[in-house]
């Protein structure tokens, strides 16, 4: 039996009550839905609502309470409200139509029109699964989707202890200058994915967004796979030749708010402002103009929760990135708090309905898949939201260590080469809950959008343009290109059991990420991946791709990331961090001018060889060190030459 949180964490001990109390709420809320049953088998809102066929009709339901009125409307009835098409009240706030099969036809398009007292208008079902934007009015309509059940061929690819996660956008994910597809993104991108090691896809903007630009967290339907990158077909496809390369897939799930639109979203669906939202100001997101959820109405709970059911269950996904948490769990959204203080955790400011509605996510999510990944993304660091609800957490299997990331820009911004502190970085790399596991990053897509630089970009700055090309001696591209490679080393070796790079960022793919807009002529330049530079023999650009590579297949094969980081060496005048995990040992020298012959440090006994090097000339090095060199203890230390800027990684044999 796990420890209760606040029996490994002395400090969580005032809050015990608090954290017991949540507990049982959530247990209480489990009961209250799903009865003394499991959530999974309570939770089919998925299977009741959307347009499906029973018995020779098409069949659909929609929870309107304040309705009047329901038609359907669209290509099968001229756009008319016509009796023959209208919804009839069943119950608890729920509409329903029967029509034949013959009536809708695959392809068809269809909006519902609800009425309202004092009012009425267009609007699409909440529980949607296909819409298509037309391209001159770029409004949304809801599609008839009948087309041949697709046949998986490839089981699911197991738990994930250390994830090493992709992170891509299908859209931007093609070298053209345009939007990309499922297909394309399955036939040139994920043979890269698997080339490079990541065994783990998580995959951005799946639910249907009406903007493109807003990277898809401005969510309009929820159970719609967005159609601009192709058909629900394609990207079974995708998923299951990813289940075939032993790659999971995660999906990018926003539950953290909706879109504000009326026309094709969820808000005034039935002429209720508060119908999925809390009521007033509450339910408004004062810094993204979107809509809050009610995660105190069973109605949203259920909505939620078959959302989740229905991503796992109609396209075999294996786990979810929780986006926006700490947006959910304040009720001020986390927005300019410092979270200096336990209190923030267990205060009046926390929503406990989130709170309540994201631990029983989790437990629905491994009672269908108990392999499944569950990932927080919370900039909070609240206690327990990656540990057992019933050790006091809220479930998630991970949480992102967003601030790792804030860090590196921070020190490559305001701080010289001289001034890196070495236990400083070793600190915020390493400074993890104990009972809770984390994903690091260097960086992730946040730091390439418009406005904000990658991490080589900002080394580079405008030498990028000018300077990649492997003949080119620039001693800024040498430092950029040095540093590239240890910062992702570093990380990845300290990592709480998970690992995410961004598609590109592995290459220091250029510029940042600006998707097509006004203000730039709708241009798709900046909203592709120039693949190209990465496997060009005179560009720079490749080396980081294959030290990437050799970095994520070295901590798979030799399964590093089950050890814990354990420092060996720290000099601060010297530059130089030297730690071990597991059976490796990973030497950095981060001085910018000094190579240190000889250099000693005590290491466990035994004979260590040099697995690789960042300095190797196929990594765009200078190759100062003899590859596969061994190295024996010698009174319990090594002594190993170190380049200045290099970072050298040792197997014990």
């Amino acid at each position: 039996m796990r420890k209760k949180i606040y029996k490994i964490d002395p400090w969580l001990e005032p809050y015990k009550e608090a954290i017991d109390a949540r507990t049982a709420r959530i247990m209480a809320e489990k009961k209250k839905l799903a009865g003394d049953g499991t959530l999974s088998s309570a939770v089919n809102n998925h299977i009741y609502y959307p347009l499906h066929k029973e018995d020779g009709f098409w069949v659909i339901r929609e929870w309107a309470p304040s309705a009047t009125r329901i038609y359907l409307i669209g290509e099968c009835n001229n756009w008319k409200r016509t009796e023959g098409y209208a919804f009839t009240p069943v119950g608890q706030g729920n509409w329903e139509l029967r029509i034949p099969e013959m009536f809708l036809h695959h392809g068809d398009l269809y909006k519902l029109w609800i009425e309202w007292p004092g009012g009425g208008g267009e609007r699409l079902p909440a529980y949607v699964t296909r819409t298509v934007q037309d391209p001159e009015t770029k409004l949304f309509c809801a599609q008839v989707w009948d087309a041949p059940q697709y046949q998986w061929k490839h089981r699911k690819p197991g738990k994930r202890n250390n994830p090493l996660i992709y992170e891509c956008h299908i859209g931007m994910s093609g070298e053209e200058e345009k939007v990309s597809t499922f297909e394309e993104f399955r036939r040139n991108v994920l043979p890269r994915v698997k080339t490079l090691g990541y065994n783990v896809l998580q995959i951005m903007a799946l639910q249907e967004h009406p903007y493109y630009g807003s990277f898809g967290y401005q969510v309009s339907n929820f159970f719609a796979l967005s159609s601009r990158f192709g058909t629900p077909e394609e990207f079974k496809a995708l998923v299951d030749e990813a289940h075939k390369c032993g790659i999971a897939v995660v999906m990018d799930i926003v539950h953290s708010h909706a879109v504000s639109n009326e026309l094709e979203g969820l808000g005034c669906l039935d002429g209720r402002d508060d119908l999925y939202f809390y009521q007033g100001p509450q339910g408004h997101h004062p810094a993204w103009g979107s809509r809050c959820f009610d995660y105190g109405k069973d109605e949203v709970k259920y909505f939620l929760l078959s959302n989740c059911k229905y991503w796992m269950e109609e396209y075999h996904i294996d786990g979810f990135r929780f986006d926006g948490v700490t947006s959910m769990i304040y009720w001020d959204h986390g927005l300019e708090k410092d979270f200096g203080d336990y209190s923030y955790y267990f205060d009046n400011g926390v929503d406990e309905n989130a709170i309540s509605y994201l631990a029983l996510a989790n437990i629905l999510i491994h009672e269908i898949n108990p392999n499944a990944l569950t990932i927080a993304e919370d900039v909070s660091a609240m206690a327990g939201l990656a540990a057992p609800v019933s050790c006091g957490g809220v479930g998630f299997d991970f949480r992102m260590s967003m601030g790792i990331a804030d860090n590196w820009i921070k020190w490559i911004k305001e701080l010289s080469d001289e001034q890196w502190g070495m236990g400083h970085i070793w600190w915020e790399l390493t400074n993890k809950r104990v009972e809770e596991r984390t994903i690091s990053y260097a960086e992730c897509h946040d730091q390439a959008l418009v406005g904000d630089k990658t991490i080589l970009f900002r080394l580079l700055d405008k030498e990028m343009y000018f300077s990649m090309h492997k003949g080119s001696q620039n001693m800024i591209v040498d430092r950029g290109i040095a540093l590239h490679k240890m910062i992702r080393l570093v990380t990845i070796a300290t990592c709480g059991g998970g690992y995410l790079n961004f598609m590109g960022n592995e290459f220091g793919h250029p510029e940042w990420i600006d998707f097509p807009r006004e203000g730039n002529e709708w241009s798709h330049k900046h909203a592709r991946r120039q693949w190209s530079l990465s496997e060009d023999d005179n560009l720079r650009y490749k080396g980081l791709r294959l030290f990437d590579e050799q970095m994520v297949q070295y901590v798979k094969k030799e399964h590093v990331l089950n050890g814990v980081p354990k420092q060996l060496y720290v000099d601060e005048g010297a530059k130089v961090l030297i730690f071990s995990r597991g059976n490796s040992i990973f030497a950095l020298n981060f001085n910018p001018t000094q190579s240190y012959e000889g250099f000693s440090f005590y290491a466990p006994e035994g004979k260590y060889q040099m697995e690789f090097n960042s300095d190797e000339d196929r990594f765009g090095g200078f190759s100062r060190l003899k590859k596969n060199e061994c190295h024996f203890t010698q009174e319990g230390k090594l002594s190993l030459y170190l380049p200045a800027r290099v970072a050298v990684v040792l197997r014990k044999l």
